[in-house]
This record gives structure tokens, C-alpha cells and sequence, in this order.
């Protein structure tokens, strides 16, 4: 099959990381399917030659039947090559005074539904195999005050990389989890440039800069631009050498 043929399947593609990936795999001559919530797309300037190779489709990450809508629209018509489980949210609070509808809110959004995601996608990644790529966080292996739900959520996601890569491998599947550190996107740029946070970047970040969504994006797209079979139930940090540096 020709890249040109070739349908990858993006959750959250609306803005951030989620429409950089789709962007860059579009200049890369994938097509995609942007799956968001209000069904437009990457919602940023896009040139005409990248927009022509998008798809949109409405998709409630938390909605089992919406998801199975959208990627039964998408694989049924133009079958799937991947899918990339971007979509997510970020909460925090005291754990002491966290609210469990906080915690499972952060929970269904952030693992359940890369679950539900992955089982829709199923039946047409098992047609002649594919690649799954979630994105997870380096939160999950590291303690973040305030950050519980958030921090369990993504440990969840790369648990279920490992056990989809195993289970679905004889289909031909690859999954893979790409977990990035610290990102500037326009929800947290003035936090991650100015003021405590950016100290601390400062102090922890061996190269004293944050990431990117591009960043994000070229990795991920190299993981189905590459065909890489041995290369499966990784966890992938892009952290800049944050979670190393002592």
C-alpha cells in the first residue's frame, strides 16, 4: 500500500500536540482522520495541500458509541493504516481533597478511552495490520504533588500498550507509547515561560528548554513512516533528558 493510501486515525487532533501530529503526518502523505469533538479538524491556519489530505470526523473520546461511529466511518470507507490516542486532560488537586468524580473524570478520559479507542480500532488494524500509537506522559513514572489522577492515568496507558503489543501482535499490530515531558502549547505558555515553572525547567531540564508539539509530532509520525515489526509495547520518553538528569 502506497503512504498516499495509507489512513491514521487521531484523537484530539483539534489543537496542540494532537494537530501537530496531524499536520506532520499529513506533510509526510498519510492521509488523516482528525477525530474532535466539534468534527473541524486541526483548528490553526493549514495549508490547502495539507488540508486536502484531512479527514474530519465528530468524536467524543468518552462516548463508546461515538468512537465506534467515527472510526466505523473512517476504516469501513477507507480502511486504517493507525491510530494515535491523543486526546486527553490534564486535572490536579490535593489527593486529599480530590473528589472521586475529579479522579474518574481524569481517568475515563485519559485511559479508559484510549481503551475503548484501541478495541473500536481493532477490527480494522487486524485486516492487514497497523500500528497504535498513545500518548502518554512522563508523569507515570515519577511522583507529581497534586497530580494523582493525572499520574495514574498515564502508568495506565503504558500498562495497556504492553498488553495490546502482546495480545495483538499475531494480528500484525504494533502498539506503542510515546510520553512526552514538559510541552509549550498555547494552554500553558506563559506558565512554561515565565515565572516558577520556568525555573524549574531551568534547573531540570539538561537543555534548559521545554518541548514542542512538533517535537511530539516528528517522533511519532517517524513511528509509521519507519517499518520497524520488532519495535512494539515501548514506552518512548521525549523529555528532554528530564527523567534522567540527576
Amino acid at each position: 500500500m502506497n503512504i498516499e493510501d495509507r489512513v491514521i486515525a487521531v484523537t484530539g487532533a483539534s489543537r496542540g500536540i494532537g494537530a501537530a501530529i496531524a499536520l506532520e503526518l499529513a506533510r509526510r502523505r498519510f492521509r488523516v482522520a482528525c477525530l474532535t469533538r466539534r468534527g473541524r479538524g486541526p483548528e490553526i491556519d493549514v495549508a490547502p495541500e495539507l488540508r486536502s489530505r484531512l479527514m474530519n470526523e465528530i468524536c467524543d473520546v468518552n462516548d463508546e458509541a461515538s468512537v465506534r461511529k467515527a472510526l466505523e466511518s473512517v476504516g469501513a470507507q477507507n480502511g486504517l493504516y493507525g491510530l494515535v490516542n491523543n486526546a486527553g486532560i490534564h486535572l490536579d488537586a490535593p489527593s486529599r481533597e480530590m473528589d472521586t468524580a475529579t479522579y474518574e473524570r481524569v481517568m475515563q478520559t485519559n485511559a479508559t478511552a484510549v481503551f475503548t479507542a484501541c478495541r473500536e480500532a481493532y477490527p480494522y488494524l487486524a485486516k492487514a495490520g497497523g500500528t497504535i500509537v498513545n500518548i502518554g506522559s512522563f508523569f507515570d513514572k515519577i511522583g507529581v504533588k497534586r497530580n494523582l489522577a493525572y499520574c495514574a492515568s498515564k502508568a495506565a496507558v503504558g500498562a495497556m500498550t504492553r498488553c495490546l503489543a502482546v495480545e495483538w501482535a499475531s494480528k500484525g499490530i504494533r502498539v506503542l507509547d510515546v510520553a512526552p515531558g514538559y510541552v509549550v502549547t498555547d494552554l500553558n505558555r506563559d506558565a512554561l515561560e515565565h515565572g516558577p515553572v520556568r525555573e524549574y525547567i531551568d534547573k531540570r531540564i539538561p537543555g534548559r528548554q521545554p518541548g514542542t508539539p512538533e517535537d511530539i509530532a516528528r517522533l511519532v509520525a517517524a513511528l509509521f513512516s519507519e517499518n520497524i515489526p520488532f519495535l512494539t509495547g515501548e514506552t518512548i520518553y521525549i523529555d528532554g533528558g528530564h527523567g534522567i538528569a540527576h
